[in-house]
């Protein structure tokens, strides 16, 4: 041990330095109990915390409680536009609490079960998972954990855990619906990953929507991933497998973008020649040539949402798996426009 180091600061010197009771600290402390106490007890406390350099003992207090304040979120792609905001409002709800948010970024779905166990091991209090995939084993083994875990964006399709996501049958819907009602006829698809419930949900959506209409789906290509490069291939065959449709629905903004590079390349304009939409409204979409035509989500409220039906769970207040769905909006600009 050094001998220059200062002993840890323990919760009595701040109830001494304060002049009141430990256990008046102890709930001063805890986010929960802070309610109890008054303002000006309160203040005093906080005040002697901060001047001794108080710092929470949390694995004593996990030890205590059985709780240990921390949370872990899994993320398919942080270098996707849609997820900070979505992580962002785990955070708020979490911080409102006084839980810790670990992340981390499942590149590899392989690599979702070890750090699921990794963060068992931490015994974090629960789990958001936006990672999960159709008929997904993960959701076996965290139901078997006896781990409270919520998916966020994507749902458990057999309801096995709770979700909160966007309803993608109706922003496809409201996409299609735009472009008939500017006079599209045949429309084309780019399907997200058939592996994740978000591809077949859009997919659908797009098909259902056309049948609706009393139109069928023009062409389609599945793209590997949500990505630009993604997106470049599946437009080139689409264009190499089909006659060009007058538009094409595309699954998520970063396959748009990838469509407009392969449709720059070929001189072919949109929207002049054909037109685009994208899903979520991404940042700087609107600052695109042509500013992209796409679909809003709330993604700050999934966030929320999902972090609230997790803290519901941990604290006994869920009496059963549920699913939230929020309403998408469709924005209107410049990558669209009347048929010839």
């Amino acid at each position: 041990m050094n001998p220059n180091s200062s002993p840890a600061v323990t919760i009595r010197d701040v109830a001494q330095a304060a002049g009141v009771h430990v256990s008046t600290v102890s709930r001063a402390l805890n986010p929960d109990k802070r309610g109890l106490i008054s303002a000006e007890v309160l203040r005093a406390v906080e005040e002697a915390a901060r001047r001794l350099g108080y710092r929470p003992n949390r694995a004593a207090s996990a030890l205590r409680t059985g709780r240990t304040q921390t949370i872990g979120v899994l993320l398919p792609d942080i270098t996707n536009p849609v997820f900070p905001p979505i992580l962002q409002g785990i955070e708020a709800s979490a911080a409102a609490r006084g839980f810790f948010v670990f992340v981390a970024n499942v590149a590899d779905h392989v690599l979702a079960r070890p750090i699921v166990e990794r963060m068992l091991a931490q015994r974090v209090d629960g789990l958001v998972m936006a990672i999960a995939t159709r008929d997904d084993p993960l959701v076996d083994f965290i139901a078997r954990s006896g781990l409270h875990a919520v998916l966020v964006n994507r749902a458990d399709e057999s309801g096995r855990l709770p979700a909160v996501v966007s309803d993608d049958r109706l922003a496809m819907k409201l996409a299609v619906d735009h472009l008939v009602a500017t006079g599209h006829r045949r429309i084309g698809h780019l399907a997200g990953p058939q592996s994740v419930p978000t591809g077949v949900g859009r997919r659908q959506g797009v098909e259902q929507a056309l049948r609706d209409r009393g139109l069928a789906l023009a062409c389609v290509a599945e793209c590997e991933s949500y990505s630009r490069e993604a997106g470049r291939a599946a437009m080139r065959r689409l264009l190499a497998d089909n006659a060009r449709p007058e538009a094409v629905v595309c699954c998520n903004d970063l396959v748009a973008l990838g469509a407009y590079d392969v449709l720059g390349e070929l001189g072919i304009e949109v929207p002049r020649d054909i037109s685009i939409t994208g899903h979520n409204d991404m940042p700087l979409v609107d600052m695109v040539n042509p500013p992209l035509t796409t679909i809003r989500l709330p993604h700050r409220e999934l966030g929320w949402r999902a972090a609230e039906m997790l803290f519901d769970e941990i604290e006994g207040k869920s009496l059963s798996a549920s699913t939230v769905v929020l309403r998408p909006e469709l924005v209107v600009r410049k990558s669209t426009r009347p048929a010839a």
